[in-house]
């Protein structure tokens, strides 16, 4: 990149606020996949009409830009595959407004989601998408890879809370999208193409998110079995029982086992698996779910169930949950992280394929994640330093694809396709839905310089055949 084109980012952002620096370029090269790939400059810009600069300028000397909030990304979606520029966004993290009245919070890409649930809670409002990363990862990031979490179950994911965005295109043409009202069918619904499109089509610079009336009360149980097939079998049963918990996570026997340090009372010996739940809104609405629950599960004695007596009970269970992730690194120096969705009456055939290529493949597999939707994350645990291991892997993850998409699954129900599933897509998709995709694509990105060579696959992509 020429100094000509750092020297008009550097007047864009202000001196300061871009870098070239090899120490600052590292920083900014990988997300949470770990995989780096450097890009020639960071700019960390200010305002909408800053980045339209800095894009504007992209076009003129066709240079691939990045979008990139927190970088907890688990697919390479925010790494800079083919060089040129990163946008952090991480300066322009303003709650510009919560209409309390009207159930609405405007704010910028950088705000980080636990920020948010943090200050609509203070006024008795709720924003319900909570992914694992929350206390870290950016409203933005979110929209980008429409993420979601536990609570997706009763109250959905990111793109069912986000109402409109202004959006900068690869052109540096500002656009806006959606409305600040319930009903809107002004034109094509544009912010759900731009939420999940994982900041190929253009950049999220401001998001109009709906908020909810916060739940007056909730209670927490935890239901263990030491049968895997009855634990991942009861997901289904409980939704068709008429009762919507507002999380229903799961975690196998592996799961449990590197989280159990942060329990005080770990599920006993012999537990194969076990269900997180929970319920709320009024206390009337909890008690006749909670009816309904200890009735469904009194003449069942292969389920033990435990209610959190104490707050502090209750976040030990949530601080085991989301530390999973992280905590499988006590079993292997790395893994293949996948977040699968099935049909929720098919998680029972998903979990029994992945024991089953564990012991194929002699590699611990281990499977946890937001059973109410069906969305499962499945971590391969290897050393990629042993060639072995690291094959085995990417046989397991390819079959793990395969044995998906054959029970009208899907290849990602969170972490989006990014670099890590490109190569998969035809697995899912047919050629004539991936054409019509690519054009959209390049309806709005002509030059391809807008987060290049992701999401679609390269030559050496997998045949839907392979199903």
């Amino acid at each position: 990149m020429n100094t000509e084109i750092i020297d008009t980012l550097q007047k864009i952002v202000g001196s300061s606020h871009c870098t070239t620096r090899l120490e600052d370029l590292h920083c900014y090269s990988y997300d949470g996949r770990g995989t780096p790939s450097m890009p020639e400059a960071v700019v960390f810009p200010d305002t909408t009409e800053q980045i339209s600069a800095i894009m504007k300028l992209a076009s003129h000397y066709r240079f691939p830009v990045v979008p990139r909030g927190a970088g907890t990304g688990m697919t390479g979606g925010a790494i800079p595959v083919k060089g040129g520029v990163v946008i952090a966004l991480s300066r322009m993290n303003r709650i510009v407004e919560i209409d309390t009245a009207n159930q609405i919070a405007i704010v910028e890409p950088g705000v980080i989601t636990a920020h948010l649930q943090r200050e609509v809670k203070k006024v008795g409002l709720f924003y319900p998408p909570d992914p694992a990363s929350l206390k870290f990862c950016t409203i933005g990031g979110n929209a980008g890879e429409c993420a979601g979490g536990p609570s997706a179950v009763k109250y959905g994911v990111t793109k069912d809370f986000i109402m409109g965005l202004e959006v900068v295109l690869p052109s540096g043409e500002i656009i806006t999208t959606g409305t600040r009202t319930e009903k809107g069918v002004t034109g094509y619904d544009l912010t759900r193409l731009f939420v999940g499109s994982e900041g190929t089509l253009g950049i999220i610079t401001r998001l109009t998110c709906r908020l909810l009336a916060l739940p007056e009360d909730k209670e927490t149980y935890l239901i263990s079995s030491s049968s895997l097939s009855a634990i991942t079998g009861l997901v289904a049963r409980i939704l068709n029982n008429d009762i919507t918990p507002c999380t229903l996570e799961y975690m196998d026997r592996t799961a449990i086992r590197v989280v159990s340090g942060f329990m005080t009372d770990p599920p006993p010996a012999g537990t194969e698996a076990i269900l997180l739940l929970e319920l709320d809104g009024t206390k009337q609405e909890i008690e006749q779910l909670r009816d309904k629950l200890q009735h469904m599960l009194a003449k069942e004695p292969e389920f033990e169930v435990r209610r959190a007596e104490s707050s502090d009970e209750v976040t030990q269970l949530w601080q085991a949950r989301r530390s999973i992730s992280p905590a499988t690194f006590n079993l292997k120096p790395h893994k293949i992280s996948e977040d699968v969705a099935v049909p929720r009456s098919r998680i029972p055939e998903l979990v029994a394929y992945c024991e089953q290529l564990s012991k194929e493949f002699s590699l611990t597999i281990l499977t946890f994640g937001h059973a109410g939707d069906g969305n499962i994350h499945v971590n391969i645990m290897l050393d990629k330093s042993d060639p072995a291991q690291l094959a085995a892997g990417e046989q397991a993850k390819e079959r793990l694809f395969q044995f998906t998409i054959s029970i009208d699954g899907t290849l990602s129900g969170e972490h989006g396709i990014g670099i890590t599933k490109s190569k998969f897509l035809p697995l899912e998709l047919n050629p004539a839905t991936i054409t019509v995709m690519k054009q959209i694509k390049a309806l709005f990105d002509p030059l391809n310089i807008m987060n290049p060579g992701k999401i679609f696959p390269e030559d050496d992509s997998i045949s839907s055949e392979k199903r």
